[in-house]
């Protein structure tokens, strides 16, 4: 059944010492995780360490994550001249760092590097647009020579908008990491309906709860909150899943201070309860 290969992970942050990292995990439960990219530390060494404690530990590295950039705001006013690939300060230096993540990928053979590549913009006819798809397709290509996937992580445009511009690239290894609650929080979709809509383009699902933006201060995203206090219809959206037969991860995402351990265990088994039903 496609719900026993849906494995729930975490993003490791500390990658200090990666074989305990993912022992550690193993014992709580999991199955999988993201890497958080850490410039100077993803060398070809501890490419080779990812491996053999994945190996190890039956732990299953499903992605790179990182949004680099020396100032990105995580608000309505400023992130869209700020965050990913579509404003063009810093793209080069944001590039490559993505090349760096990818090359680790295809050192550590890990399938997929995603991020935040930007605001989308809606209207495809606009020069902005045509220069982003430009700049995606150079990378996708860039990745596509390693054996390389990239994810688009959902937030920050329509999910029309984000299908267009993966049809639009056209190199055929770039799909989506869902992020459930930043549909809600940059007031783009419900999170189900999101998931009707992109269907097979799902490779990742980010774990995340979370709210509409306050009408009274839309120039703020919504909040975050703990699963599943959210707006987020997680027996829904896993339901819809298994009747997808998505065979990926749900990767527990917390940025809720103070939230961090006994959260993600409590979230595990709030997961796999869904799953086993």
């Amino acid at each position: 059944m496609a719900q026993d290969k849906i494995t729930i992970g975490v993003i490791q942050y500390d990658l200090g010492d990666v074989d305990k990292s993912f022992k550690d995990l193993h014992d709580q439960g999991f199955g999988s995780c993201e890497l958080n990219y850490q410039k100077n530390k993803f060398t070809k060494d501890f490419a080779e360490k990812v491996k053999a404690a994945s190996k190890k530990h039956n732990i299953k590295v499903t992605t790179v994550v990182g949004v680099p950039g020396s100032h990105c705001v995580w608000n309505f006013r400023q992130g869209p001249a700020t965050i990913g690939l579509v404003p063009k300060e810093e793209r080069a230096e944001k590039i490559k760092v993505y090349h760096e993540m990818i090359d680790f990928c295809a050192m550590a053979e890990i399938p997929a590097m995603h991020s935040h590549f930007g605001f989308i913009p809606e209207d495809p006819s606009s020069e902005q647009y045509k220069d982003f798809i430009k700049v995606m397709q150079d990378l996708a290509n860039y990745a596509k020579q390693r054996g390389v996937m990239i994810y688009f992580e959902t937030g920050q445009e329509t999910p029309t908008t984000l299908i267009r511009a993966i049809k639009d690239i056209a190199t055929g290894n770039v799909f989506i990491n869902c992020d459930l609650a930043n549909l809600l929080m940059y007031g783009k979709a419900n999170s189900l309906d999101a998931v009707k809509q992109f269907g097979s383009l799902i490779k990742e699902f980010h774990a995340k709860d979370g709210r509409y933006p306050d009408p009274n201060n839309p120039y703020e995203l919504g909040a975050e909150v703990p699963i599943p206090t959210g707006e987020v219809n997680f027996p829904a959206v896993i339901a819809e899943l298994k009747k997808q037969g998505f065979q990926g991860a749900l990767t527990i995402e917390c940025e809720l201070n103070g939230a961090r351990h006994d959260y993600v265990i409590k979230t595990r088994e709030y997961l796999q309860g869904l799953l086993d039903n």
